[in-house]
């Protein structure tokens, strides 16, 4: 197996990834195969600009002719806690470790997902080593504010992480059977954005550039049945009920099992893709028979919508959006797409109220009487 070394370097003012590797032809001749490579005559090396998308894809396109990708210098390490704070945070001893994993698997005797219970634990450890620093194991509200302050608000972490931070304390704090009541801690509000939302003509023009079945398949049947992309990765071919033109989503968000709308149309689609790649367990699988991944799913669909031309910030979720949007346009009631979407309140389905355009053209715009 061949080595091929991914650095990042600086070229023409942009970030870049070069591609080395010792002399050739055969990586050379597939390199030149990849949309975006370029070969810079001042380095003597290909590159591409440096991207979450373009990582993958050069990966996965070099794996095809089985290279082994050091990408090493690429990883982002995460930044050291003691330096974001300018303090130096004691290390856990062997019983606050084992403290720890207890409250690990408490949390997971709880159901949360393995992403929680990571975010949980490792605010905790740093709240622990916080409390170490002050010297003490009262964990009052006024330490709690302390550490949101030094550890969230003055490193400028995001407003969905602080409340998760929020919530990981409590967890603790109930863990070890204290007064969880009592510390009222205040949550920052998140900003309100309306969600991206496509026409169905600019839908339209993004599926006419998905010219690969699969990727055609796959993009038409989150839009058509609403999907989150976990819930399509994870659909298996018995899930399809096309008597009773039912998609049956299981375990989704909430652990919650739910049925939503299987397009006629989309069912005509399905059949053609399933009679080429004949899927075995999951309806979209990608090599080796494997799951299809979530981030192949989205370098597909961004290639579709610049092909397409838009200038939208659409992501797998917009076609989510845009499946509730229409729905309401077209007259479902909203009780009706709550239910479709799989959302436990009615205060999440009714968003696509203020991004639908049917009410909205019925007021007459008083300067078109001047």
């Amino acid at each position: 197996m061949k080595e091929v070394k991914l650095v990042p370097f600086n070229h023409k003012n942009e970030e870049q990834i070069a591609v080395k590797f010792g002399y050739d032809d055969a990586i050379r001749v597939h390199l030149k195969k990849l949309l975006d490579i370029k070969w810079s005559n001042t380095h003597k090396t290909f590159y591409i600009k440096n991207s979450t998308e373009n990582k993958s894809k050069i990966y996965n396109h070099l794996r095809l002719i089985n290279c082994y990708i050091n990408y090493s210098e690429l990883i982002i390490k995460k930044p050291n806690i003691s330096k974001t704070l300018n303090i130096q945070l004691p290390k856990l001893n062997e019983g606050q470790e084992k403290n720890l994993q207890k409250f690990r698997k408490w949390l997971q005797q709880k159901r949360l997902s393995e992403n929680t219970v990571n975010t949980y634990v490792e605010v905790t450890s740093f709240f622990i080593r916080y409390s170490i620093l002050k010297n003490t194991v009262d964990y009052s509200k006024r330490l709690i504010e302390s550490f949101n302050y030094d550890f969230i608000v003055h490193s400028n972490k995001s407003v969905s992480y602080q409340n998760q931070c929020i919530n990981g304390i409590k967890k603790y704090l109930e863990y070890k059977g204290l007064e969880v009541e009592r510390f009222e801690l205040q949550r920052p509000k998140k900003e309100k954005k309306l969600p991206v939302v496509l026409s169905v003509e600019e839908l339209k023009r993004v599926l006419d550039q998905t010219h690969n079945l699969k990727h055609k398949t796959l993009l038409s049947l989150i839009y058509s049945a609403g999907l989150r992309i976990g819930e399509a990765i994870n659909l298996r071919v018995k899930d399809i009920d096309s008597k009773r033109m039912l998609v049956h989503i299981k375990g989704a968000k909430g652990k919650k099992d739910r049925y939503t709308l299987l397009s006629e149309v989309f069912l005509n689609l399905l059949r053609a893709y399933y009679k080429q790649y004949k899927p075995k367990e999951y309806l979209f699988e990608g090599q080796n028979s494997e799951q299809y991944s979530s981030s192949s799913a989205q370098r597909v669909l961004k290639g579709s919508v610049e092909k397409a031309g838009l200038r939208k910030q659409v992501t797998l979720h917009t076609l989510r959006h845009s499946f509730a949007t229409h729905l309401l346009e077209n007259g479902t009631d909203i009780r009706y797409i709550q239910e479709l979407l799989g959302h436990s309140s009615p205060k999440t389905t009714m968003i696509y109220t203020h991004v639908s355009e049917t009410s909205v053209r019925k007021i007459k715009n008083p300067f078109d009487n001047l």
